[in-house]
C-alpha cells in the first residue's frame, strides 16, 4: 500500500491535500522511533482496558441487598467485598486514561512541530499519524461501553458513600489505601463525564495549545482538520476503501475522523461547525449516515452531545437538521 500516498489534491477543503494514511501498516522511521516506543508502551495495554470494561457487570445486586438490609452485618460485608475488587479495575481505568492523555501530548509534540506544516508530518511521521488515530480509537470504544455500563457510577457512588460512613464510625476501611480521598474525588469528576476519555483528551489538546504559545494554534487545528478530512476521503471514495486490507479498518476510520472532529471543535476558537471551518461538516456527517445505521448512532451521538459548537448560532440549519 506504500507508507503514505497522496491519492487526492482536489481543490476542495480550503485546498487541503489528501493522503492516503496507511492506517494498517505504518512502520515508525529512525525519527520517529522515540516518541513511537514511549506511546507503544501505553497502547499496548488499550485492548486489555477495553476487555475489561466490557466485561464489567458492577455489584448492583449486592449493593441493593445491602441498602435493603441496613442492619445486616453479612450483606454489608458481601456488598463491601464486592465493590472493593471493582473500584481497584475503574482505579487502573482512570490511571490508564493518565497515561493516553501524556501519549497524546507527545504526539502532538511531534506532529505539529516546527518547521513542517501539519500535512508535511502526516506524510513523513505516518507511524505517529496512526499511533494518534489509535488513541482516538480507543477513547470513542471506551467512551461508548462506559455510556452503556451505569453499574460504574453506582459501585463507585456506593464504595465512596460506605468509606465515609467507615470513617464517621471508625471503622478500618479494607481496600482504602487503593483510592484515597484526593484520587476518588478526581476519579469521580472522570467517571461523571458521559465521555470521560474523550473529555481528558480534549483538556489535553486545549492544554497543550495554551502552553505552547511559541506554536501557532493552526499547527493543532489543522494536524486535527487534515486528519479528518484524509478520513473522510478514504472512506467516501471506493477506490479507496477497497484497498483496506481488513475489514475492521472502516469502523477504525469513522471512530478516528469524529474523534479528530470534536478535538477541533473544543479547540479551535470558532469550532469545527462554524463555515470558516476547515473540516466538511456536512461531508463528514453523509459519510456517517452513509453507513449500517445501528453501527454508527454512538458516533453520530458523540458529534450531537459532546462537540462544543454544534448549537452555536454560526451552525448552519443545514448541518443542525442532517444531526437531528
Amino acid at each position: 500500500m506504500g507508507n503514505l500516498i497522496k491519492v487526492l489534491t482536489r481543490d476542495i477543503d480550503h485546498n487541503a491535500a489528501h493522503f492516503f494514511l496507511d492506517f494498517e501498516n505504518a512502520q515508525p522511521t529512525e525519527s520517529e522511533k522515540e516518541i513511537y516506543n514511549q506511546v507503544n508502551v501505553v497502547l499496548k495495554d488499550a485492548e486489555g482496558i477495553l476487555e475489561d470494561l466490557q466485561s464489567y457487570r458492577g455489584a448492583g445486586h449486592e449493593i441493593r441487598e445491602a441498602i435493603q438490609h441496613p442492619t445486616d452485618e453479612k450483606l454489608q460485608e458481601k456488598a463491601w467485598g464486592a465493590v472493593v475488587p471493582l473500584v481497584g479495575k475503574l482505579k487502573k481505568f482512570y490511571e490508564f486514561s493518565q497515561r493516553l492523555e501524556a501519549g497524546l501530548r507527545g504526539l502532538l509534540g511531534a506532529l505539529t512541530s516546527t518547521p513542517y506544516s501539519p500535512t508535511q508530518h502526516l506524510e513523513r511521521e505516518q507511524a505517529l499519524a496512526k499511533q494518534f488515530a489509535e488513541i482516538l480509537h480507543f477513547t470513542l470504544r471506551f467512551d461508548e461501553l462506559k455510556m452503556t455500563n451505569p453499574a460504574i457510577q453506582n459501585d463507585f457512588s456506593y464504595y465512596r458513600r460506605t468509606l465515609s460512613r467507615m470513617r464517621i464510625n471508625n471503622v478500618p476501611a479494607e481496600g482504602e489505601n487503593e483510592v484515597n480521598n484526593e484520587l476518588a474525588n478526581r476519579m469521580s469528576l472522570f467517571y461523571a463525564e458521559a465521555t470521560p476519555m474523550l473529555k481528558t483528551l480534549s483538556d489535553a489538546t486545549t492544554k497543550f495549545v495554551s502552553e505552547n504559545k511559541n506554536l501557532p494554534i493552526e499547527n493543532t487545528t489543522d494536524c486535527l482538520s487534515t486528519m479528518a478530512s484524509v478520513c473522510r476521503v478514504m472512506l467516501e471514495t471506493p477506490e479507496y476503501r477497497s484497498r483496506f486490507t481488513n475489514e475492521e479498518t472502516v469502523s477504525f476510520c469513522l471512530r478516528v475522523m469524529v474523534g479528530v472532529i470534536i478535538l477541533y471543535d473544543h479547540v479551535h476558537p470558532v469550532g469545527a461547525f462554524a463555515k470558516t471551518s476547515k473540516i466538511d461538516m456536512k461531508g463528514c456527517i453523509k459519510v456517517l449516515k452513509d453507513q449500517p445505521p445501528n453501527s454508527v448512532e454512538g458516533l453520530l451521538n458523540a458529534l450531537r452531545y459532546t462537540t462544543k459548537h454544534l448549537n452555536d448560532e454560526t451552525t448552519s440549519k443545514q448541518i443542525k437538521s442532517m444531526l437531528q
